[in-house]
C-alpha cells in the first residue's frame, strides 16, 4: 500500500511526534501559574493586613486624641475579629458559588471604602463600630485565598506557595511600619491629623486592587487560556486524580466536615496561634516606644521581627514540601513562638527583648504553610470551602482575644512583659495538640505517579 505524502514525504520518514515528558509540562506549567497568580494574591493579601494592622501605628497618636485606653484600644483592635467570624464560613461558599474572580474584588473594595472610613472615628462606639464593620468587609478573603491555591496547586506545592503567599504579610508590616511611621510626621493637614490621613492613604491600595481583580484574575484552570492546551490539560487532570484520591479515602459532606474532631482540633490551633501573633503585631509599636525611640526610629525597629520572619516562613514552607512532613513543621514553628515570647519576662535589655520577638516572630510567620497543607489534604469541594472558612473563622477569634489580654494586663500591671508571656499560652497549646494530631497522612493522599514527577519537577 501507497505510504501517504505529506510535502514529497511519506509519513513513514517523518520522525515521530513525542509528547514532552510529564515532569517537563509539570515545571513548566506551575511556573506559569504561579507567575500568573501569585504576585497578585500577594499584593492583594499585602493592602488586606496592611489596612488590618496599621491601626497600631495610628494609635500613637490616636489614643491620644480619642483618650482611648489600652483596654479600649485593645477591644477595638480586635473586635474586628468578631465581624470576621460571623461572616467567614458563608463568604467561603458563596466564594466557591460565584467565582473567585467577582467575589475577591468585592472584599478589596467594601473594605478599601470602610478602612479608609476608620479616619473620621470620633470616640470609643464609633471606632468599635467601623472596626466590627471592617471584619465583616475583609471575611472570607484569606480563606478564600487559601481555597483559591487548592483549584491550581496540587498538594505537593501548596506548602511552598502558601509560604511564599504570606510573606505578604511580614512585607506588608515591614513597608507599613516604615510607611506608617512617617505619614505620622507629617503631624496635621488640611484639616486632618496625622493618624486619620494614615488610614485614608493605606486605604486606597484595596480600592484600586479591587478593580486590577475583577479584570486580571482567572477562575478555574479550566478559563486559563493564558496556558497552553496541554499545560491545561495536564493541570486539569492532576488535580481532578488528586480530589478522586482523596475522596475515595474519605468523601467529607459539608455537614461531617463542621463535625469532625481532626478539623476542630486543627481549629484550635489556629486560635492559639492567632491570640499569640495578633497580641504582638498589634501593640508591638507600644512597645519598642518604651525603649525610648522617637515614632521614625519605631517604625524601623518595628519591620526589624517581620523581616527576618519573610526569610523563615518561605524557607520552612519549602523545607516542609520536600520532606512531605507538615504537623511537626507546624508544631515546631508554634514552640518558637512561644519561647521567644515567654522570654520576654526574663529579659530587661531592649536589644535582647528584640531579638526574643523576632525569634519569637519567626516561628509565628513559620506556622501557616504546613498548618494549611493539612486541611487541604484531606478536604476537597464544598467541605474545602466550609472547613477552611471554618477554621480561620474560629481561629482568628484569637485575633480578638490576643489584643484583648495585652491591653488589660497592660493597664493592670503597667508590663508589656507579662502580657508577652501570657498571650504566649496560645503558641504553647497549638504546639501540644499539633504533636497530638498523628502523622500526616499528606503523601498517602497523593498518586503514587504524581508523588514522583513532584520530586524530578523540583
Amino acid at each position: 500500500m501507497a505510504q501517504a505524502q505529506v510535502g514529497g514525504s511519506s509519513r513513514a520518514d517523518l520522525p515521530p511526534v513525542e509528547a514532552p515528558p510529564v515532569e517537563a509540562i509539570e515545571r513548566e506549567t506551575m511556573r506559569r501559574v504561579a507567575r500568573r497568580l501569585v504576585p497578585l494574591l500577594m499584593v492583594s493579601y499585602f493592602a488586606a493586613y496592611l489596612d488590618r494592622v496599621n491601626v497600631s501605628f495610628a494609635a500613637l497618636t490616636m489614643n491620644k486624641s480619642l483618650g482611648f485606653s489600652a483596654e479600649v484600644f485593645g477591644i477595638g483592635s480586635g473586635i474586628f475579629f468578631l465581624g470576621y467570624f460571623l461572616f467567614e464560613v458563608p463568604s467561603n461558599l458563596i466564594m466557591s458559588k460565584v467565582g473567585a474572580r467577582k467575589w475577591i474584588a468585592r472584599i478589596l473594595l467594601t473594605w478599601g471604602v470602610i478602612s479608609g472610613a476608620t479616619a473620621f472615628v470620633t470616640g470609643t462606639w464609633s471606632f468599635l463600630g467601623i472596626r466590627f464593620l471592617l471584619g465583616l468587609a475583609e471575611a472570607g478573603f484569606y480563606p478564600g485565598i487559601i481555597l483559591y491555591l487548592t483549584w491550581w496547586f496540587p498538594s505537593a506545592y501548596r506548602s511552598r506557595i502558601i509560604g511564599v503567599f504570606m510573606t505578604a504579610i511580614p512585607i506588608s508590616i515591614v513597608t507599613g511600619s516604615l510607611v506608617s511611621s512617617q505619614i505620622l510626621r507629617l503631624g496635621a493637614w488640611g484639616g486632618l491629623q496625622d493618624w486619620q490621613w494614615l488610614f485614608i492613604l493605606e486605604a486606597i491600595p484595596a480600592i484600586i486592587l479591587g478593580v486590577v481583580v475583577m479584570f486580571y484574575l482567572t477562575d478555574s484552570p479550566e478559563q486559563a487560556h493564558w496556558l497552553r492546551p496541554d499545560q491545561r490539560a495536564w493541570l486539569i487532570s492532576r488535580l481532578a486524580s488528586e480530589r478522586s484520591q482523596k475522596e475515595a479515602i474519605h468523601h467529607y459532606s459539608f455537614a461531617e466536615t463542621m463535625r469532625n474532631s481532626r478539623v476542630w482540633l486543627l481549629t484550635l490551633v489556629y486560635f492559639g496561634q492567632n491570640m499569640t501573633g495578633y497580641g504582638l503585631v498589634l501593640f508591638l509599636p507600644q512597645i519598642v516606644s518604651r525603649f525610648g525611640v522617637g515614632v521614625g526610629m519605631n517604625g524601623l525597629i518595628s519591620a526589624l521581627p517581620f523581616a527576618a520572619a519573610a526569610v523563615a516562613m518561605v524557607l520552612w514552607g519549602l523545607h516542609s514540601d520536600r520532606s512531605g512532613e507538615r504537623h511537626l513543621h507546624a508544631a515546631a514553628a508554634c514552640f518558637l513562638n512561644f519561647a521567644g515570647l515567654a522570654a520576654c519576662i526574663f529579659l530587661h535589655s531592649p536589644i535582647l527583648m528584640m531579638i526574643a520577638i523576632i525569634l519569637a516572630q519567626m516561628g509565628q510567620s513559620s506556622i501557616a504553610p504546613p498548618f494549611w497543607a493539612l486541611p487541604t489534604a484531606m478536604l476537597s469541594g464544598t467541605a474545602a470551602a466550609g472547613g477552611i472558612a471554618l477554621i480561620n473563622a474560629v481561629g482568628n477569634l484569637g485575633g480578638f482575644l490576643g489584643p484583648y489580654m495585652m491591653g488589660s494586663i497592660k493597664d493592670a500591671t503597667g508590663s508589656f512583659s507579662i502580657g508577652l508571656l501570657s498571650i504566649a499560652a496560645g503558641a504553647l497549646v497549638a504546639s501540644v495538640v499539633l504533636v497530638t494530631l498523628g502523622h500526616d497522612r499528606r503523601l498517602e493522599e497523593v498518586p503514587d505517579a504524581d508523588r514522583e514527577g513532584y520530586r524530578v519537577a523540583e
